[in-house]
């Protein structure tokens, strides 16, 4: 499905990713832990191309220059250089971290927003999907998204990247400021749409503890560096691992 080999990210003289490698397979959930600053959203940014579209930015305003070097793999196609609507039309569809919903736009226009790349019956059998996997935002569609709870905008985020019929889904700390209840609903909603949809899906998160007991496969950063991977099981058996990222 994709693979990253050597990703790395400068930000002028600051490292930012260094030689990250990854895999995720078809119908995979695979997890990257670590915490503030580890290059979690930087490596998702990477992933869907976003970097690419603040490299131009940032240059055309006279900021700090960005440089990225490596290789991104989806479905056998090198994406390096993608535009990311164009990895978007390819299914890599990230929901990114905070939500980032239009607050003074309805629920309901958020999902629609979200469905621009598809027809119209798939624009519609997929809302239903989400208002079913979601089913408190059926009493919330024509409230602004601004006037949700953080549970509700993260409910109503991930409705929205589904809304994009993605092959794989990039979910940039979907858990950031959620109550244990929401979480646990969170996740058992990215289990579903596993299972259901049979989407590849990668989770970025600082506070492991909610999310490895899904994933099949995770990744730790630090400092911008791979510093281990494996199974839940393996990493979980690591009582460095436990202590610093999984609060056991």
């Amino acid at each position: 499905m994709l693979t990253a080999e050597g990703l790395m990210v400068f930000y002028e003289n600051m490292l930012a990713l260094n030689n990250i490698a990854l895999n995720c397979g078809h119908n995979q959930i695979v997890g990257v832990f670590g915490a503030n600053s580890a290059g979690k959203s930087t490596l998702m940014y990477t992933l869907s191309g976003i970097i690419l579209d603040q490299k131009i930015k940032e240059k055309m305003r006279g900021g700090e220059q960005i440089t990225v070097m490596g290789k991104v793999s989806f479905e056998g196609q090198e994406i390096s250089d993608l535009k990311p609507h164009l990895r978007a039309r390819l299914g890599i569809v990230l929901c990114p971290e905070r939500r980032r919903l239009f607050p003074e736009s309805s629920v309901l226009e958020n999902l629609k927003i979200g469905a621009y790349m598809a027809t119209r019956q798939e624009a519609k059998d997929t809302l239903g999907y989400v208002l079913d996997i979601f089913s408190p935002l059926k009493k919330l569609l024509r409230r602004p998204a601004g006037f949700l709870s953080g549970g509700e905008q993260q409910m109503a985020a991930i409705g929205r990247a589904l809304m994009a019929q993605p092959k794989l889904l990039l979910l940039d700390e979907p858990l950031l400021g959620l109550s244990p209840a929401y979480q646990q609903v969170v996740m058992n909603s990215v289990k579903l749409i596993r299972e259901t949809k049979k989407i590849s899906i990668i989770v970025t998160e600082q506070y492991a503890r909610p999310v490895i007991p899904i994933v099949d496969y995770a990744y730790i950063m630090e400092n911008g560096s791979g510093v281990m991977s494996g199974s839940g099981p393996e990493l979980l058996d690591n009582p460095d691992v436990k202590a610093a990222y999984f609060g056991v």
